[in-house]
């Protein structure tokens, strides 16, 4: 089939507009495109090539105009599904260096001065749409990078409010990515930590999770050394999932109200490890990756209330026994502090030092708290503002490590 050249130019155009002046100007130039290809003499040909042509410029309307509305900031899995509709309505056309490129939707957010974009990452294991805060003072310097795992029934929007985490990278300098669960890999936005298709390196979630980090590395100045990954829930177990499995690539994790790495291999396991803080398949933990064999991996901090209903306290000490190196003697030593939020609620602190006295992990353990974000906004779901901060606290442990052998 014979394509208009100056077709393709004009769509290539608009995704130089997508990238430089946003959506809407894309999608006006892109029926503009339309309209005079439709004058053309090779309208009726390409239409008898290809039958859905007529139907093309409907497409992109709703399409571009219905996922990136005037009126505000795009929804991410919008976002997601208008890209895979814009892929398969251009896919005869051979456009890949047109197709494959990510959408940033500059987003100001007036509450902290820096911007909340929204994009998405295709892998061999799937696609997961994202938002990514960027710090009003980002420039030239490469900066650290935190990756937050919303917990079930959550979003990449309502897990930044709740955390506070955007307002905190303010000042902390720092990039924070909220990657989001799809429904239709999981019915009520869990990650899927407990099944073994999610629980190796290069395969499923993690897989897209660690391209989803790649990604923002590869367009935005971040330290490679500094990046980290957080979650709540089912994040908070997927986070230790990472430290598992890419130990190359996180420096630190947190795990707030989350379970260890390996210990359920499917729904029942689960619940089971949610409720009683133990698996009932050693030897699945056994194959999928011993704690002990896990040692010297990642360092965490763990968050957990003492009073939580849906996921076991014991569950908290045994993600940080996970993570936390052994010492040469097979002993690391601790210390246990305790303290109070004015007004708020009570906390015993563990801090976990190797034998060089260095902080290798600590457990925060929030005394009459439930399953929630301690220290958290009550604008986001799953929160409790009477504890300490949660999002504070880990981003000053971040701070304190690298990757390991890094300076």
């Amino acid at each position: 089939m014979k394509i208009n050249e100056g077709f393709l130019a004009q769509l290539r155009e608009a995704t130089k507009l997508l990238q430089s002046e946003g959506p809407m100007a894309a999608t006006a130039a892109i029926q503009r495109a339309l309209h005079e290809t439709t004058d053309t003499d090779d309208t009726s040909a390409m239409h008898d090539a290809q039958p859905q042509m007529p139907d093309l410029k409907d497409l992109l309307q709703r399409t571009m105009g219905g996922a990136f509305p005037t009126g505000g900031e795009p929804a991410a899995k919008t976002q997601a599904g208008a890209r895979k509709k814009w892929k398969q309505a251009f896919a005869h056309m051979n456009l890949d260096d047109v197709i494959d490129v990510e959408v940033h939707e500059p987003a100001h957010d007036a509450a902290t001065g820096g911007r909340f974009v929204s994009a998405s990452c295709s892998t061999h294991a799937g696609t997961r749409a994202y938002k990514l805060y960027i710090p009003s003072s980002y420039k030239d310097e490469p900066l650290p990078l935190v990756v937050m795992l919303h917990g079930c029934t959550q979003n990449p929007d309502d897990f930044a409010a709740g955390t506070g985490m955007n307002r905190l990278a303010e000042e902390f300098n720092c990039l924070v990515a909220y990657p989001e669960q799809n429904r239709s890999a999981n019915a009520n936005q869990c990650w899927n930590w407990f099944e073994p298709g999610h629980q190796q390196r290069e395969r499923g979630e993690p897989a897209i999770l660690a391209q989803i980090t790649r990604q923002i590395a590869q367009q935005y100045k971040v330290d490679a050394n500094r990046v980290y990954a957080a979650g709540l829930s089912a994040g908070g177990a997927m986070a230790a999932v990472l430290a598992a499995t890419y130990p190359d690539l996180f420096a630190a994790v947190g795990i707030h109200s989350g379970l260890p790495y390996g210990i359920a291999r499917d729904v029942p396991s689960a619940f089971a490890a949610m409720k009683r803080g133990k698996s009932k398949s050693a030897s699945f933990r056994a194959k999928v990756g011993k704690p002990s064999a896990l040692r010297n991996t990642v360092p965490a901090i763990v968050f957990h209330g003492d009073r939580d209903a849906t996921v076991h306290l014991e569950n908290a000490d045994q993600a940080l026994a996970q993570c936390v190196p052994a010492s040469a003697n097979g002993k690391s030593q601790s210390t246990v502090q305790k303290g109070s939020v004015p007004n708020g609620r009570s906390y015993t602190r563990t801090v976990v030092h190797d034998e060089a006295g260095r902080v290798i992990g600590e457990k925060w353990v929030v005394h009459g708290a439930g399953h929630a974000w301690a220290g958290g906004n009550a604008n986001g779901s799953y929160t409790d503002p009477r504890g300490p901060s949660a999002a504070r606290e880990m981003l000053r442990f971040f701070g304190e490590h690298r990757l390991q052998g890094k300076a």
